[in-house]
């Protein structure tokens, strides 16, 4: 037992922490991001397809390999799974929810598993002994890197909202806030169905409320109570379906069927990469530009969402990360995402990237390889008992999402670096950016080019007024890294691509 502790990177003392601590944290973890198992065969294929049974293990197998590298390889509480919009991306690709989408599956998984590889080339090839992963990271303004955490912290309040209900849909505003005196359906996404907001507002807030209660009291396990206190608030209000136990045709226990279409089934997605032999890369329609400039856009999402996510859950703990809030292990996560993300397309699932529910499990105190391997042995029994933890409602779990949110903002908003206008205004727009455009890497992406911009305008300004004046010519502040980085980042905001 000692050694396979140590395998995980587990030391009570250095860590601060306990088994006990570790599982809880993995169960957190698991509860805060299960939704990923039925949602992300719906993004990408559609509900009611013939992949989805499939898609559903591929899912389900993606994030309990992404999530073991992390427990065995990094030695760090983060969790893995096939990311959201990565698989909105995927499913516009192949028109799984449009239904005019010009990629085939097997076209779509192998341009996933060539962004993979060149994200693994990018965590293992060294520049001055860094890899350009690492280069990213340390060249990244400090303006930038501070207020990583903040804006994942309200990232992630914003995902609970949303998910419980508490924001909606509003065509003149475009989001506002549930009506808690109709207790009928309202319309929080348009692309969903409406449901009973106030209802699953309600079970939220009550969740919320129930964590608060018990953080003050110092009550261990306090995320984990109150997601199953907020379930059964939901019972009386409908909102917890407890029929979904019994199971049904799209949630089943006869999880051998799922399992046989899986590794030999017509609708299988299991390798469907390969199918590019016989059919080509390239889509009818398509040009071989369209193509790079997605494998570009698919890696410098996942690398740049990876990097935001790790340090807005990992970064103000000295215990997971350095003074400069750089998680430790850095290179290993990235590479176990790299990893991931390849085996994720050859299984026949989107671009797998550490999951910003991670934060949950860390707020509940994992901080060791023991909660991600906790979270990956849930996700495999997953895959035998879907009914079961399908019965606990999203809304009950976006109570958590919502408390981290409130400890990421406390702890992370007094670091933010607003020292000159240009750095606060670089601050403020990956802030704000990455929670209204519901994107990490576009939050990283407008504040890294604001802050070069800025920063190459004032340069110029104070050159030519030196220059004139005949004083001490200004210092040029932006590294090399950052300027390519930039460069790429305004590539892929720039140049149009035409995927559906």
């Amino acid at each position: 037992m000692k050694k396979f502790l140590e395998l995980l990177g587990f030391d009570a003392e250095k860590k601060q922490t306990s088994i006990k601590t570790e599982l809880i944290a993995g169960v957190v973890t698991f509860l805060s991001m299960a939704y990923i198992l039925t949602v992300n065969p719906n993004q990408i294929f559609g509900a009611g397809s013939e992949y989805w049974a499939s898609a559903f293990i591929a899912t389900a197998l993606g994030a309990v390999v992404g999530t073991l590298l992390m427990a065995f390889f990094a030695k760090m509480p983060l969790a893995q799974a096939s990311g959201m919009g990565l698989n909105s991306m995927l499913g516009g690709m192949i028109g799984g929810w449009g239904g005019y989408g010009k990629f085939t599956p097997g076209q779509a998984f192998m341009l996933v598993l060539i962004s993979g590889f060149v994200f693994l080339l990018l965590s293992v090839i060294k520049i001055k002994g860094k890899t350009f992963r690492e280069l990213a990271f340390d060249g990244m303004p400090a303006s930038v890197r501070s207020a990583i955490s903040v804006g994942i912290g309200l990232f992630i309040a914003y995902i609970g909202f949303q998910n419980a209900g508490l924001i909606l849909y509003n065509g003149y505003t475009q989001v506002g806030f549930v009506d808690f005196t109709n207790w009928g359906d309202q319309v929080v996404n348009s692309l969903v169905a409406p449901w009973q907001a106030a209802k699953t507002a309600t079970v939220a807030l009550a969740g919320l409320f129930l964590i608060t209660i018990l953080e003050k009291l110092r009550v261990k396990g306090s995320i984990i109570i109150g997601i199953l206190g907020a379930t059964i608030v939901g019972i009386p209000l409908g909102v917890t379906d407890l029929s979904i136990l019994a199971g049904n045709d799209a949630i089943s226990w006869k999880f051998w069927e799922n399992f046989a279409n899986f590794f030999g089934g017509e609708n299988s997605v299991f390798g469907s990469f390969a199918d590019v032999f016989s059919e080509g890369l390239v889509p009818e329609g398509t040009s071989v530009f369209t193509i790079i400039m997605v494998v570009i856009t698919l890696c410098m999402i996942d690398m740049f969402d990876t990097m935001g996510t790790i340090v807005g859950c990992c970064g103000g703990n000295r215990i997971l990360s350095d003074e400069n809030d750089k998680p430790h292990n850095y290179g290993k996560i990235m590479l176990s995402d790299a990893i991931a993300t390849c085996t994720g397309a050859m299984l026949g699932t989107s671009t797998v990237t550490t999951f910003v529910e991670s934060g949950s499990g860390v707020s509940a105190g994992g901080r060791t390889g023991l909660t991600a391997f906790t979270t990956a042995s849930l996700f495999f029994v997953a895959m035998f008992a879907t009914p079961l933890f399908a019965a606990i409602p999203s809304a009950a779990a976006a109570s958590a999402l919502i408390y981290v949110g409130v400890l990421m903002m406390k702890e992370n908003i007094k670091s933010v670096d607003f020292a000159t206008p240009i750095h606060a205004t670089s601050a403020f727009l990956t802030i704000s950016v990455m929670v209204l455009s519901y994107s990490i890497t576009k939050g990283i992406g407008v504040g890294l080019l604001a802050y070069t911009i800025l920063s190459a305008l004032s340069y110029l300004v104070e050159w030519i007024v030196s220059a004139i004046k005949k004083t001490e010519k200004p210092v040029w502040e932006v590294s090399a890294v950052a300027i390519v980085v930039s460069a790429l980042f305004a590539v892929c905001f720039f140049v149009p691509v035409s995927l559906f």
